[in-house]
């Protein structure tokens, strides 16, 4: 009997934004889903409109599965994660050992497939790169709402994850922001 798969299933468990009040609580697993489709989005419009030659496939399944380690971690809040370098490295080796874990609940024969998705390879740092900038767009989003609910909890992290995002310097990312972002202000009445 193999947990690999049954531990999955839990990061629904597993709750965002920790230290903050939420209208709508998030989760790891949804947060994933939606980190998956606009890290595929990015791949497309760089290989699109900026001269990329990078998988989407790749970078989505990569964006699938960069959350796996909280589901023993749990979600660190992020001011307490990046609190100083010392902090940031030991929770970056338990991410680590977190991960080992997972991958030895598989059966040996697919170890290695699940291990080239949970550790991100030398060879895919131009891919982790869109899927760090579709997690802190899906950062971004979850402020939006927030915010459009009524919520000023979220104004400050607005404006924090907005220059992390320009300092990436990803014109894709950019792209994003400037076509598909507006729409997630309106009301379904708008959109349609």
């Amino acid at each position: 009997m193999h947990h690999f798969f049954a531990y999955l299933s839990r990061m629904k468990f597993i709750q965002r934004w920790g230290l903050m009040r939420n209208t709508r609580s998030e989760n790891i697993q949804e947060h994933s889903l939606e980190v998956a489709m606009i890290a595929h989005a990015l791949a497309i419009i760089k290989n699109r409109f900026f001269r990329g030659q990078v998988d989407p496939e790749r970078v989505m399944a990569l964006a699938v599965f960069h959350e796996v380690s909280e589901v023993i971690t749990g979600d660190l809040a992020t001011p307490i994660k990046y609190f100083n370098p010392e902090i940031e490295n030991a929770y970056h080796k338990i991410e680590k050992v977190a991960k080992k874990k997972l991958i030895n609940m598989l059966p040996r024969d697919l170890q290695d497939d699940y291990e080239n998705l949970l550790f991100v390879q030398q060879e895919d740092w131009q891919n982790w790169r869109l899927v760090k900038a579709a997690d802190k767009i899906s950062a971004y989003l979850k402020c939006v709402e927030e915010l459009k609910g009524g919520n000023q909890e979220f104004s400050k992290a607005l404006k924090t994850i907005k220059v992390e995002l320009d300092r990436l310097d990803l014109p894709e990312a950019a792209y994003f922001m400037k076509h598909f972002l507006p729409s997630y202000s309106l009301t379904l009445d708008e959109l349609n």
